[in-house]
């Protein structure tokens, strides 16, 4: 091998990096670099990343910071690379990938080829069924607080190749860039919106967590995406001794559970007695809680199952909010389904999964909206909001599946 290329990296593999990053899309960093930028010389801008990670120059530029508000006032800070600071961190990623994935519990779905966080939600349902208690897990500040050399030590166990430790090292250490241009040097973590973050995060919470809950506590289930982690428990003495365990092993792994966010739930049903503080909770968007079901026979009973959420329904109602429908009047509607459809479809194949007759209690806000639409853009309508959405009717009976939500009978037609 050539002293000049001390690693042996794959051109093609640089290729394939950024055919991923590309369907990806995303924001630029702090170059301003967007993928369209990037494609217009893209032979050598790939060239560039291949030469520099195969001679060992490689160096990460700063990630360009992201504040995004959180619905209880907090901030969640993104960390955003650059286009050529994804190829080659996604580079990076499909070469460790086929080595790592293997080793990772079945029960850990986040960030997994052929996993999903449904899966999660599907099986977490089935669980909380047969176990009666349920321990939500919330790790404060995940992502923010993952220890690098914990986290390298864990890596190590698994591939001695050592372009790639070298690289996530480099990547781990990378500043952050505020919006004022400040560099803010970095001592822990890993930032969300890198693409190799993911890997980061699996393979270290395999070691802290999934591992050592298979190795102890076989018999109790779990799911984690991530860091959002279900415990299921057959009693409430079991979950308390299971909690407290497993907040003495995280602390090990320098981690803390969040004291008020953590909980233990009853999931209470027709079959469970008694009551307790908490029987509700969330995950990955879903709100379990006790429910109205219906059974073969069609008489109603209470059962323990996920619905969309209130946090989600109300993110959705301010995502419908923010499209300003009513002021849209110089568009058509065929205009305004082909913008929204997409992201209808989004909530509709993710939230409609379990009990759909919640989701779509939140999505009859759109047809709401293009009621308010109708009238803006007919004065004859302006003060008559049953003939608007008369008028809207017909047009969804004229055009049924020009929306998602009318493909699903959520149309004014269907009043």
């Amino acid at each position: 091998m050539s002293k000049a290329k001390p690693f042996d990296i794959s051109k093609n593999l640089v290729w394939e990096a950024f055919l991923q990053v590309k369907a990806n899309r995303g924001a630029p960093g702090i170059d301003g670099i967007t993928i369209d930028d990037f494609e217009r010389d893209l032979k050598n801008n790939l060239y560039k990343i291949w030469n520099r990670m195969s001679s060992g120059t490689y160096f990460p530029t700063p990630v360009r910071e992201v504040i995004i508000p959180k619905p209880d006032g907090r901030e969640r800070i993104l960390g955003v690379p650059t286009v050529a600071e994804r190829v080659a961190q996604t580079a990076l990623r499909l070469h460790l990938e086929p080595t790592i994935e293997p080793i990772f519990h079945p029960d850990s779905y986040g960030y997994r080829p052929g996993k999903s966080a449904l899966e999660a939600v599907g099986t977490a349902r089935q669980r909380c069924w047969r176990y009666n208690w349920t321990i939500d897990l919330d790790i404060r500040g995940f992502f923010d607080n993952l220890d690098w050399d914990l986290a390298l030590r864990s890596l190590q166990k698994h591939t001695d190749c050592k372009w790639a430790l070298l690289y996530i090292d480099r990547w781990l250490r990378a500043p952050m860039q505020q919006k004022d241009g400040t560099l803010v040097a970095r001592t822990k973590g890993t930032p969300q919106g890198s693409c190799i973050s993911p890997l980061i995060a699996n393979v270290f919470m395999h070691h802290a967590f999934d591992e050592w809950m298979q190795q102890n506590y076989p018999s109790v289930p779990f799911e984690r995406y991530a860091d959002d982690i279900l415990v299921h428990c057959l009693s409430e003495k079991q979950a308390r001794f299971i909690l407290e365990r497993i907040e003495q092993r995280l602390k090990l792994w320098k981690l803390e559970l969040h004291p008020e966010k953590t909980k233990i739930a009853y999931c209470k049903d027709s079959n469970r007695k008694g009551s307790h503080e908490y029987e509700r909770f969330d995950f990955l968007g879903y709100g379990f809680r006790p429910r109205l079901a219906r059974d073969a026979k069609g008489e109603g009973f209470v059962s323990f199952i996920p619905a969309m959420s209130e946090k989600a329904a109300k993110e959705i109602r301010e995502t419908i909010k923010s499209w300003k429908l009513h002021r849209r009047g110089n568009e058509s509607l065929e205009d305004i389904a082909r913008e929204v459809n997409p992201i209808i479809r989004g909530w509709v194949n993710y939230y409609g999964r379990y009990y759909k007759s919640h989701m779509n209690r939140t999505l009859v806000l759109i047809e709401r909206r293009l009621t308010k639409w109708v009238q803006r853009k007919y004065k004859r309508y302006r003060y008559h909001p049953r003939q608007a959405t008369r008028w809207l009717g017909r047009y969804a009976k004229g055009k049924p599946s020009l929306f998602v939500h009318w493909q699903m009978g959520l149309s004014s037609a269907a009043e």
